[in-house]
């Protein structure tokens, strides 16, 4: 599922309640260095058979601009603006600029709005967009496996584009402000199986998560059609097994 608008909802999220969602990205291709087997937006497409762009930032302000004066005026309930879309949305070369108009706009449209970015943290190495993650009430970064192995399986990530070694330190060093998001997940891929949820596994992430400090974890199940169809969704009963895990050792956890 592909999001055609810069701009969209708000809608309903499990996570964020009611979501007014921003896609800096292309409308007719995913566009993210992560290729994980979940996404609800597909496989990642050869960018030599669909050329399309990232929206361009005067494009952006204009949607939100537009949009927030619609809210404003007919009091519709938004409670996070959320940056999600069409892949990996720090990947947009002015995203630091556009958190900064889109804070902007947001304490004089609805100030009560939370602003979200749902990202996969790779580029935290750019300190740009490090800083700009910090200014935004949200900032939910993901990690899937502290095991290389499973890491690279499950986001289907490139070694020579994503390094997980710096990854993780740039979370350790992004510290107590952030979110960590984490799918459950079990299941086989191109014959290979795997699951994140083996005493190996939960106690290496464990590890991370500790190093870490984050504001919290959410933990959730496989929810959508994911295009890797060989996946297992984990009950609501066994995630709340491994968030009591995680609980007992003071490491604040909320799941969905």
């Amino acid at each position: 599922m592909l999001f055609e608008d810069i701009v969209f909802g708000p809608i309903y999220s499990r996570r964020l309640n009611q979501s007014l969602g921003i896609n800096l990205l292309p409308s007719k291709k995913k566009f993210c260095n992560f290729n994980c087997l979940y996404c609800e937006c597909g496989w990642n497409e050869d960018t030599s058979k669909v050329i399309d762009r990232v929206h361009k930032k005067e494009d952006v302000f204009e949607a939100l601009n537009n949009k927030l004066i619609e809210i404003n005026r007919n009091n519709i309930p938004v409670d996070s603006i959320t940056f999600s879309g069409n892949g990996e949305p720090t990947l947009h070369p002015n995203f630091a600029e556009i958190i900064d108009f889109v804070i902007e706009k947001r304490n004089k449209y609805i100030p009560n709005a939370k602003i979200s970015v749902l990202t996969n943290a790779t580029t935290l190495s750019d300190k740009d967009v490090f800083s700009a993650l910090k200014k935004v009430d949200n900032p939910i970064l993901k990690l899937d496996s502290a095991i290389e192995k499973t890491f690279y399986l499950i986001s289907n990530a490139k070694k020579e584009v994503v390094d997980m070694d710096e990854l993780i330190e740039n979370l350790i060093s992004f510290g107590s402000y952030g979110i960590i998001q984490t799918i459950l997940l079990r299941g086989e891929h191109n014959g290979i199986v795997f699951d994140n949820t083996t005493d190996e596994e939960f106690n290496a992430y464990i590890d991370v998560i500790k190093k870490i400090n984050p504001r919290f974890v959410m933990l959730y199940p496989l929810d959508r059609i994911p295009p890797e169809k060989n996946l297992v969704k984990l009950s609501q009963e066994e995630i709340e097994i491994f968030a009591q895990k995680m609980r007992l050792l003071s490491i604040d956890v909320k799941t969905y």
